[in-house]
């Protein structure tokens, strides 16, 4: 998917000279990338389901789209750095799973950069292909990928992406209405075992809709209310400082004991997200 993009974008994009051509080159690219890998992954899945015990590669298949173990990982690793107290290699660690500048970072911005990522991501890499996985099947999972890393790749409201971009941005903010809202409340959820389920849904509702992104506010607001903390506040890309929204209530001095709080948390929602998944299966093959 990444060398698809990236060779349409080396192709097509002018970098913002011709805003216009620039708008409906991606627009026409990312279609193109849709059409291409939805009926590939059609095809594909129609082909399994008509072997024996086809939807078992189907689903392994899926599974290779779903990025919850990376994310897990990717998160421990700030984790094990801060309570070394090895500030350096956090900074390293943090930069692989966040945008921001982190070479200046100390460790209350480290770990809230780590648990605005996990929240997030939980969204955009978990939750929302299982999702897309559960109403279209292969097809689904592996186009909300697609539009998910168009985004990624080019949903940047910098000179080379504002237009180019812009349909990818779009539509990622479509496809992940819905699944960045269950993300939330299945936070919320998890929280019962801290005894936080409450505060989290307050923080979340009234939080959510004040962060510059229509759907990541939901997951990292709940994460907010569920650990009685801030997160969000100033931070720095590309050397331009940007006065971001606070989320919560608290304290925004965090260490590496509330990163441990909330990789604790995304597990039990991680667990949450599969028993649902389990009971909507269950239902579905017993109403067939």
């Amino acid at each position: 998917m990444g060398r698809f993009l990236s060779l349409g974008e080396t192709w097509m994009n002018t970098h913002g000279r011709r805003p216009r051509r620039d708008f409906i080159a991606g627009m026409v690219w990312l279609a193109a990338g849709i059409t291409l890998l939805g009926g590939m992954a059609w095809y594909l899945s129609m082909t399994l389901s008509e072997i024996a015990y086809g939807w078992i590669g189907e689903l392994l298949i899926m599974a290779t789209l779903i990025a919850s173990r990376s994310l897990y990982a990717h998160v421990r690793d700030v984790y094990a750095a801060l309570t070394l107290n090895n500030i350096e290699q956090a900074r390293e660690k943090v930069s692989l799973i966040v945008g921001r500048n982190t070479d200046a970072l100390e460790e209350p911005a480290i770990t809230r950069a780590a648990i605005e990522s996990l929240a997030e991501n939980a969204s955009d890499g978990v939750i929302a292909p299982l999702f897309w996985g559960l109403v279209a099947g292969l097809p689904g999972i592996a186009v909300y990928k697609l539009v998910n890393t168009a985004d990624s790749m080019w949903g940047h409201r910098s000179e080379r992406y504002e237009w180019f971009g812009k349909t990818a941005a779009r539509l990622d903010d479509l496809v992940n209405l819905i699944p960045a809202r269950l993300t939330g409340i299945l936070f919320c959820v998890a929280s019962l075992s801290v005894g936080r389920s409450r505060a989290a849904f307050r923080v979340m509702w009234r939080d959510a809709s004040i962060h510059l992104s229509p759907n990541a506010g939901w997951p990292e607001a709940a994460m907010a209310g569920a650990l009685g903390c801030r997160l969000g506040g100033p931070r720095t890309y590309q050397g331009q400082v940007t006065d971001g929204v606070w989320l919560g209530d608290g304290s925004a001095d965090l260490d590496a004991s509330d990163l441990r709080r909330s990789l604790q948390l995304y597990l039990i929602m991680l667990g949450l997200a599969v028993s649902l998944i389990l009971v909507v299966a269950l239902l579905g093959g017993h109403m067939l």
